[in-house]
């Protein structure tokens, strides 16, 4: 798809505050109302935002422990791939999954409200995934920044 300029600016400032109005967003990137809700439908049917979420603050939902894991995997058959990779996205707990090069083969970010939660979250998956053949854990100590904005430079040649 090609992105003009309005279109650009549009979706940084979606992903700073989804919140904003057309009203609001038309102030900021000088483009009436109407016209964009009309790029922001278009963008949404053309799978360029992918789906609208709330980031919650974690201090007013029993400041949940930030896990990072490095996974490992036995073989990495296709089918034994798909069914972990099946298996990783069916669980709420885990926040991001990144099949990555290097030491693991995967990268995880999970959340828990604490250790006993997050140790039965990965005996269950030990149990339920034989092909993992073993797993390192990083607890987070503090959030420095968190967030899922991708920069989207405001032309093409930036």
């Amino acid at each position: 798809m090609n992105l003009d300029r309005f279109d650009r600016e549009l979706l940084n400032l979606v992903q700073e505050d989804v919140g904003r109005t057309a009203e609001q967003l038309a102030a900021q990137v000088a483009l009436s109302p109407s016209a964009i809700q009309r790029r922001l439908r278009r963008l949404r049917e053309q799978g360029v935002i992918e789906r609208e979420t709330a980031i919650v603050d974690p201090k007013h939902v029993g400041r949940p422990t930030f896990f990072i894991v490095g996974l490992q995997v036995e073989r990495e058959r296709p089918e034994l791939l798909a069914q972990l990779r099946r298996w990783l996205a069916a669980q709420p707990q885990v926040q991001q999954a990144f099949y990555v090069t290097g030491e693991a083969d995967f990268v995880l970010v999970i959340t828990a409200p604490d250790t006993e939660s997050y140790d039965a979250l990965m005996a269950r998956m030990v149990a339920e995934n034989p092909n993992v053949s073993r797993f390192t854990t990083n607890v987070a100590l503090s959030v420095v920044k968190r967030g899922l904005a991708i920069p989207v430079p405001s032309s093409e040649a930036d």
